[in-house]
């Protein structure tokens, strides 16, 4: 299969879009000024201890107080406060935990005032980042996470990712674990680890020791809410999650995330580092690429697919729902079972898609056309949970029910993708009255003569809608609407058709590519 990563950076935020086979199959959107990404290590100050809700709301910096449950303190939480407040009190002068004494584990049954008190200091890692009126969640079970290694201070276990099935590389990786990890820390060796040479492992694990140490030094001085350790950032941590053999191209169009990300995979990969290219064309990165197009048709109510069935995406406060449609796809030369099968085996793939692309999570609920042969029923089944193998975020599938449902609870990490594809009408503003089209190029026209006249601009760049770009190029040569503005103003027009601007849009740049504001 063959993966691209296309990075969109503008001064307000980085647009990463995942491709696979030149279908977007992921997208984020990370903001420059973006706070409390999971797995941020942050020093908090515990507000109140709610023993009827057996948790803890602790100040970590965000406007509302993040949600600490009792369930989530992890095993090793007396050892984390320990290790907290022997550090501030200066009793604990290095980061390693090779003379670090552990306290005993937690009670799985335990209450949250006998760990946590109110105004204590404690270490606590974010497991989901705030959505909506609610602050973020949190754990004191804290975990590093790198190119090959997931390093877990405070124990000795060392688990291998259960998706290597090789029993002897298995023993290899555990064995090396054993001799390598420091004391005091456990470790999950991940899937890309496999077969990979020692050398490469005790860098990522010395990388991880290294990061730890840093948290350390921000700690032992530290007053909450102080962010102790910040997760690398979403392109970075893409690129560490993804980055393997089937990549074959990483084009970003800007010259400083370029070069961090050459320093990056330069560190995690170095034979990769050609795949890299800094995007210099002159339309949009993800106009270019088709990327653009691609998130007008993804994100609205209604997802049309190749064969003319279509899924309706409804979203309520407790689930989201997938209605799917056979559309115009029936075949007359099929049964009716046949037709549903094949439109409901398409409509699998591509609700796996929308799941990760619009990153819904919680429950939800997809209504497949009817089918009444059971074989049929657990093919659909079948090829729903082949489609979801290739889904980071931990889910669960439950086979159809006797009303034809499937029901999908899905891991929420961060708030769900949403992209507004209804655009307002430029002509009206959404008022509802519209402007006569006849009069659009006139618009045009008259902005043009006040940008060239009373601004003096030069070099000037007109973005337009495709069709209206083909409206103002024809007739060709000395007879078009172009032309007819070269021999009015002695200079030329670059018309340029941009498809994620609306009918009636028009932008005038100067030579900078900066927009002209009239």
């Amino acid at each position: 299969m063959n993966q691209e990563l296309i990075i969109n950076s503008t001064p307000n935020e980085v647009v990463i879009a995942l491709l696979h086979d030149k279908r977007l199959v992921e997208l984020h959107r990370e903001k420059n000024n973006s706070k409390f990404s999971v797995g941020d290590i942050y020093l908090g100050k515990a507000k109140k201890v709610m023993t009827g809700l057996n948790a803890a709301f602790v100040d970590v910096g965000y406007e509302k107080d993040a949600f600490l449950h009792y369930l989530d303190l992890g095993p090793q939480a007396n050892s984390l406060i320990k290790y907290v407040n022997t550090s501030q009190n200066g009793k604990q002068n290095v980061s390693n935990l090779m003379y670090f004494k552990n306290e005993p584990e937690i009670k799985k049954d335990g209450k949250i005032n006998e760990v946590i008190k109110s105004g204590q200091n404690v270490l606590v890692q974010v497991a989901k980042e705030p959505i909506s009126a609610k602050g973020p969640r949190i754990t004191t079970e804290i975990s590093l996470a790198g190119r090959y290694l997931v390093l877990i201070p405070f124990s000795d276990k060392i688990s291998v990712s259960s998706k290597i099935r090789n029993f002897d590389e298995k023993k290899r990786l555990k064995d090396l674990m054993q001799t390598i990890k420091p004391k005091n820390f456990g470790v999950i060796v991940r899937t890309v680890a496999e077969n990979k040479p020692v050398a490469d492992l005790e860098a990522d694990l010395n990388d991880l020791v290294k990061r730890w140490d840093d948290a350390f030094n921000m700690l032992k001085d530290g007053q909450p809410p102080l962010r102790v350790l910040g997760e690398v950032d979403r392109t970075n941590s893409i690129l560490r999650d993804f980055l393997n053999a089937s990549f074959n191209a990483i084009h970003v169009n800007d010259t400083k995330v370029f070069e961090d990300l050459k320093v990056y995979i330069k560190t995690i990969s170095p034979d990769k580092l050609d795949i890299l290219k800094l995007y210099s064309g002159k339309l949009p990165i993800f106009d270019a690429f088709g990327i653009e197009k691609q998130i007008k048709s993804l994100f609205g109510k209604t997802v049309h697919m190749k064969s003319g069935a279509y899924l309706v995406v409804e979203h309520t406060e407790a689930l989201h729902v997938f209605d799917v449609n056979s559309g115009n796809r029936a075949k007359s030369d099929s049964s009716q079972e046949e037709n549903a099968l094949e439109v409901n085996l398409e409509s699998a793939v591509e609700v796996a898609r929308q799941l990760r692309l619009r990153d819904m999570g919680g429950i939800i609920v997809v209504d497949f056309i009817d089918m009444h042969n059971a074989d049929n029923r657990k093919l659909l089944f079948d090829k729903l949970k082949e489609e979801m193998k290739s889904d980071r975020a931990k889910h669960n599938i439950l086979p159809p029910s006797k009303f034809g449902l499937i029901q999908i609870t899905r891991q929420r990490l961060r708030p769900e993708v949403n992209i507004e594809v209804l655009e307002t009408c430029p002509s009206c503003n959404g008022t509802g009255k519209v402007q006569p089209s006849i009069l659009f190029v006139d618009q045009i026209e008259n902005t043009l003569r006040f940008i060239l006249k009373e601004q003096n601009q030069k070099n000037i760049t007109l973005n337009i809608h495709p069709y209206i770009e083909a409206f103002i190029k024809q007739g060709g040569l000395f007879r078009s609407k172009q032309w007819k503005w070269y021999f009015e103003h002695k200079q030329w027009i670059k018309v340029q058709g941009m498809a994620s601007q609306s009918f009636m849009e028009f932008k005038f740049f100067n030579k900078d590519g900066d927009e002209i504001v009239v």
